[in-house]
């Protein structure tokens, strides 16, 4: 008869117990697990950090299927083929599957690593990032450089500092930046955002620059090639998932809706990248209106989905209508004053990620201050 007190496979003291946190992992990933709080006063709910980020990824699927589509899209327009719609789906969600394969093998990977060394659960946050790093990359990104950016941003992002909750900064960002940084051909010029196969070369009218790009030369070129409906629609060459603004949309609704992320950091970016763009605009830095800064580029993408980021932004309310606001007003004064840098929200959501802690501390001392202020004139 078996030892009713002998230890599962998985269990301390079992054989394969090194490979506790990989089997815990796979074993909660679609179900609540069964421990419970047994004393002291806590919050109960029925839905844990698993469950936040699963609600993030859900957001992020329109903006990654019209990705896939706006890829195929492109690529169609530079070549000149006529190809339907399925095609053009069916064509980008071929060149977008392996970004997203080299994202999450090489990503959670790490992040199963590291947990089993130092014998802790896996954390979920990387299923956001996972998702997140192939939608703000260019389509024709080689993966071994995906591959580099991904260790990277895992490695120095968030095991270093204790893993998710712990991290200072986006790690889907810091892969960018990474990427920015380290390989610039491969994530600037005209030819990196449209895939186009050496068996079809483009035709002759074809440039593959983004709007951002052509914008630096007036409202004239801008409108030569794009209209306003264009970028709202998203049929523009850019990242995989940052062209389309009802995609975007949709998923800061489902966001708000399910109180995963802030609309006050949302209302408060767009705010503040709409003054400075009107103020560029009434100074003559520019002759695009203020309302095109939100419409091109990663603006809205990075404001919905990176500058909501719980773990990376401010946390007092106040200070989240300061963060969202900064974060808005940096990445359109980067845009229209920094030459070297067509985009500036990625700069701009990781230099207010570093003062978030900062702002934070401001809004509460503040509020003590004022507090204790009150208690002694009372």
């Amino acid at each position: 008869m078996a030892d009713q007190n002998k230890p599962g496979l998985f269990e301390k003291g079992g054989k394969l117990y090194w490979l506790h946190s990989t089997i815990d992992a796979f074993d909660t990933f679609l179900r609540v697990p069964g421990t419970v709080t047994a004393r002291g006063a806590h919050v109960r709910d029925g839905i844990d950090l698993k469950r936040v980020m699963i609600m993030v990824v859900i957001a992020l699927v329109p903006a990654a299927l019209f990705g896939m589509y706006n890829v195929g899209y492109q690529t169609a327009v530079a070549t000149g083929a006529s190809w339907g719609f399925w095609k053009m789906f069916f064509y980008g969600l071929l060149k977008v599957l392996p970004l997203y394969i080299v994202s999450y093998i090489v990503g959670l990977a790490i992040e199963f690593a590291d947990a089993q060394i130092k014998g802790e659960e896996v954390n979920e946050g990387y299923l956001v990032s996972g998702f997140l790093i192939p939608l703000i990359v260019p389509v024709d990104v080689p993966l071994w450089m995906l591959a580099i950016a991904v260790a990277f941003a895992v490695i120095f992002g968030k095991c270093v500092f204790g893993g998710t909750g712990m991290n200072i900064w986006n790690p889907a960002l810091l892969a960018r930046a990474f990427l920015f940084f380290s390989y610039p051909s491969s994530m600037s010029g005209s030819d990196v955002w449209v895939h186009i196969p050496k068996d079809m070369p483009a035709v002759d009218s074809f440039t593959g620059a983004t709007p951002l790009a052509i914008a630096h030369d007036g409202m004239g070129a801008l409108n030569a090639q794009y209209s306003f409906m264009d970028l709202f629609y998203g049929l523009i060459p850019g990242s995989v998932g940052e062209t389309s603004v009802i995609a975007i949309l949709i998923g800061a609704l489902i966001l708000v809706w399910t109180g995963v992320a802030s609309w006050k950091i949302m209302i408060s970016s767009i705010a503040g990248g709409l003054l400075v763009g009107w103020l560029g605009h009434l100074g003559g830095a520019t002759e695009l209106p203020a309302v095109y800064q939100l419409v091109m580029g990663g603006f809205l993408f990075g404001t919905v989905f990176m500058a909501t980021d719980p773990v990376t932004s401010a946390q007092t309310e106040c200070g989240k209508w300061i963060y969202g606001f900064l974060v808005g007003a940096l990445a359109v004064t980067v845009r229209l004053w920094n030459p070297g840098y067509a985009e500036g929200m990625m700069l701009a959501i990781l230099l207010m990620n570093t003062f978030a802690p900062l702002i934070d501390h401001c809004v509460v001392s503040a509020k003590i201050s004022a507090r204790n202020k009150k208690v002694r004139t009372a």
